[in-house]
């Protein structure tokens, strides 16, 4: 009991979701010594989702795999390939079958409305009663604090993630920038050799929404807000991160090659906000300005940037999307002065 009791105390030690889910098979592989243990999650749009490998920790191994957040759709797995998984994560039930000399057990995971990820364990020999009841136990409690930290870091109206998460996702993937061209490496940091990693943050803004308000009432601004999250998810990758900052604001973090294909994702959900027809309020627009994340960056100094392209935005008429350094070069709006993230939050 009190080898579970440390491995409960390690899980929920965690606010950081990757951790969680690498301590997570540690905990489970520690307690039943299986071949294997892993995390898999349905991720991509309905009818092309693919498995995402979380984790995934063998006997002998020191650290656990798992695919890169980045990866893209097409370098998964279909759900197709892995039908067991499927019927597991569907039905919401147990699985336990012989595989390949042993036994194989299939664990969902639920949210709170879906069942969108399977954890699975292949052992040599069969998991008994308590020891599946202990499974489930621990995968409850996961379930549960995972339910907590999304209390806690996503908007209660929308679902996406909220302002105060934003500022320790945006400085870690600020730390994957390679430093500027002429600065060295420190000594023995190699991290960033031969990495080409392109971040970008970007700013939307809907366009007359106080006007929304006052026409409509609160309750359908709401709506609206509500609607325009779900085109957001609909227009971003699966591991694009999604802000609402507050009011009709949000904000997006996103990796991509370059400038180009990151104005194609927000023309796209430009154009699709446009073509929506919003239930009572009609037709609405939204102004979109993002900017290259720098290294060094602080979150007020790159907000600043992009929010200075949305204002151009929309003091060019609105339902526009602009590139910071693009307007930058044109000479159409001067460099952004440094702001501290205290002005900023």
């Amino acid at each position: 009991m009190s080898e579970v009791v440390d491995q409960l105390a390690e899980l929920t030690g965690f606010r950081d979701r990757d951790v969680m889910d690498v301590t997570l098979v540690m905990a489970l592989r520690d307690l039943l010594e299986p071949e294997s243990v892993a995390i898999y999650r349905a991720v991509g749009e309905p009818g092309a989702e693919r498995w995402l490998t979380r984790a995934h920790l063998r006997a002998g191994d020191a650290v656990a795999a798992a695919d890169p957040l980045w990866a893209t759709p097409e370098s998964l797995p279909p759900l197709g390939a892995h039908p067991l998984r499927l019927e597991a994560m569907r039905k919401r039930a147990v699985t336990q079958l012989p595989h390949e000399g042993g036994w194989l057990y299939l664990f969902p995971l639920a949210t709170e409305r879906d069942a969108v990820s399977v954890i699975e364990i292949q052992s040599l020999r069969p998991l008994g009663a308590a020891s599946q009841r202990t499974v489930s136990s621990v995968l409850r409690i996961y379930h549960n604090f995972q339910g907590l930290l999304d209390y806690s870091e996503r908007d209660t109206l929308t679902g996406l993630l909220n302002r105060k998460t934003f500022d320790e996702s945006f400085l870690k993937l600020v730390s994957e920038l390679p430093p500027p061209a002429g600065r060295e490496l420190l000594s023995g940091d190699r991290r960033h050799e031969g990495v080409q990693t392109h971040y970008v943050l970007g700013v939307i803004d809907i366009d007359h929404f106080k006007s929304v308000n006052d026409r409509f009432g609160h309750l359908i601004g709401d709506e609206v807000l509500l609607l325009l999250s779900r085109l957001m998810r609909g227009s971003f990758r699966f591991h694009d991160l999604l802000y609402r900052f507050g009011g009709e604001e949000f904000v997006v973090l996103m990796r991509c090659d370059d400038d180009t294909h990151a104005g194609e994702a927000f023309e796209r959900l430009r154009v699709n906000t446009e073509r929506y027809l919003f239930p009572q309020v009609g037709r609405i627009t939204v102004s979109i300005g993002f900017t290259d994340m720098r290294a060094g960056d602080t979150p007020a100094a790159a907000f600043e940037r992009a929010d200075k392209a949305v204002y151009h935005a929309k003091s060019s008429g609105r339902n526009q999307v602009h590139n910071y350094a693009a307007l930058l070069a044109r000479g159409l709006i001067r460099e952004a002065t440094q702001l501290s993230d205290v002005e900023l939050f």
